[in-house]
């Protein structure tokens, strides 16, 4: 015989067992969510198709490679466990970590790094990060877990280049599914974070890998980038407890951050290195004499006072110190007499009209291409000035197909050399080979002196030697002034008292290894 069952008392069973089903669908303990808070927007989720460290900060909790840098820049293995190079410097062969999956499943092996560096070296691809492995000449798997690098020719920092963050391993299924166009807005890596979303102007969304090598870690649920480039917004994040780390904090607001008994905020040196570039292919800055100007013009102590809050110095050469092989010297001194002198003498007496892009739109950069544009005028240099947006950035300057008609004139960036020595602050950006759109030589500038210095220190396992012909290098580029060096400056940023784990290195990379937040 059947039961008929009241109406509310149904009611109440069904609502019990949705309750019992969302019980047992409840995790045990809060979902965790860091928010960062970066004073940039990341141009691109692929690792060899980005310059700028912002991005490769990102992407490293994506992206792992055979080797990385710890806080002090010292070459650690990571997915290699350890390698052999042969007498002659052609031949490298890595032992690989076992037991590691991409976050699609597939296996961490040989054929994965065959595919990824194989792909980095095709030049049809047209990756921006080719010429930092264009003299690999093949890969070879010569074992699930060996692979046998040949080189085209000795290349002295190929290890710094494997560390480099841009040297992340990438699924082979991955690649083979998205091609390699679309593998940059679809990251599959063996990092500790999975990509969930991207919304360009808004935040990069990533989440804990199950299947993470390193047992115990991450040690978070979700992480949110949050690119904010206004510095007193990110600022406030902070303070209001949206944001649980900041980078690069606002310089003259470090003091009132400090007071706040939930931050640390943590300042450190850095090898970042700000400049102006001059094209040297147009007039007025096809002249040495212009050139030599507008760096007697510029008051560095000045700038590093009022766009940096004195968290800089002027720069002490081309390349600062902390790179190694970087040779210090002294910057031009402030004097807008000498500036003017020189100027007449290359038939501008009453000055020149120019444009200054800046490659960023953060409040800092807008101050600093402000200053200048101010220092110019009291020699004579009327320039209009404009913050380019990444798209801008891309297509007016690092995209430029044609050097005779690249619109770029006087351009301030800045540039820290993320494999730890001389090679990548000079070679990028100084040598003829890394004219746009190939590399970032946004100067235009050739010296035979230069190149040759560098390619003879690529070559070189000689310590001496290769110290000597990089002085020889950097003292060329300071004799040409293909840039007017600024500062260098240093890192500034906060987290709040809960998290644990996150810092910036010296190139600005941000690290999160060991993030972890206190209950």
């Amino acid at each position: 015989m059947k039961h008929a069952i009241s109406l509310p008392r149904r009611r109440a069973l069904a609502a019990g067992v949705l309750t019992a089903f969302a019980l047992m669908a409840q995790p045990s303990f809060a979902a965790v969510d860091v928010v960062l808070a970066i004073g940039g927007q990341p141009d691109a989720l692929d690792p060899y198709n980005t310059n700028t460290t912002l991005t490769q900060a990102l992407l490293k909790n994506f992206y792992q490679g055979l080797y990385g840098f710890d806080k002090d820049l010292n070459i650690v293995p990571v997915l290699a466990e350890s390698h052999t190079v042969s007498k002659d410097g052609l031949t490298y062969d890595f032992k690989l970590r076992q037991g590691v999956k991409f976050h699609d499943g597939t296996p961490f092996n040989a054929e994965a790094v065959k595919a990824t560096l194989e792909r980095a070296v095709n030049p049809e691809n047209k990756l921006a990060r080719h010429n930092q492995f264009n003299r690999i000449a093949k890969v070879d798997a010569t074992g699930p877990f060996a692979v046998r690098i040949t080189l085209k020719e000795p290349f002295a920092p190929f290890i710094n280049s494997l560390a480099h963050p841009s040297a992340g391993m990438i699924s082979a299924a991955a690649l083979k599914k998205y091609g390699n166009k679309d593998i940059g807005f679809n990251p599959v890596g063996t990092g500790p974070f999975v990509f969930v979303e991207w919304k360009q102007t808004d935040f990069v969304k990533m989440k804990k890998f199950d299947g993470y090598w390193r047992k115990g870690y991450p040690k978070v649920d979700t992480v949110t980038w949050k690119p904010v480039l206004e510095n007193n917004t990110r600022a406030a994040m902070l303070q209001t407890g949206e944001a649980d780390f900041a980078t690069p904090l606002p310089y003259e607001q470090a003091g009132e951050l400090q007071k706040n008994p939930k931050l640390t905020v943590v300042t450190a040196p850095s090898i970042i290195t700000r400049y102006v570039s001059f094209n040297m292919l147009q007039k007025p800055f096809d002249d040495l004499r212009v050139r030599q100007a507008i760096n007697y013009a510029i008051n560095k102590e000045a700038l590093a006072k009022v766009a940096f809050s004195g968290f800089a110095f002027p720069a002490q050469g081309v390349v600062p110190q902390g790179v190694r092989y970087a040779h210090k010297m002294d910057p031009h001194p402030y004097d807008p007499k000498k500036a003017r002198e020189l100027l007449k003498e290359a038939g501008y007496p009453n000055g020149f009209e120019s444009v200054l892009w800046s490659a960023y739109t953060t409040t800092t950069a807008q101050k600093t291409i402000q200053f200048l544009q101010q220092q110019f005028s009291q020699v004579g240099i009327k320039v209009t000035v404009q913050a380019l947006e990444p798209g801008q950035r891309t297509e007016w300057v690092q995209t430029a197909p044609d050097p005779k008609t690249a619109k770029v004139r006087m351009y301030y960036a800045g540039w820290s050399a993320s494999t730890g020595e001389a090679d990548w602050a000079l070679r990028p950006l100084l040598s003829t080979e890394a004219w746009p759109p190939k590399l970032n030589n946004t100067a235009y500038y050739s010296s035979k002196v230069v190149d040759d210095a560098i390619a003879g220190a690529l070559r070189s396992v000689d310590e001496k030697e290769k110290t000597e012909l990089y002085r020889k290098a950097q003292e060329q580029i300071m004799k040409d002034l293909p840039w007017a060096p600024l500062v260098t400056e240093q890192s500034i940023y906060a987290t709040s008292k809960r998290l644990s784990g996150v810092y910036v290195m010296p190139d600005g990379n941000v690290n999160m290894d060991e993030i972890a937040v206190s209950k």
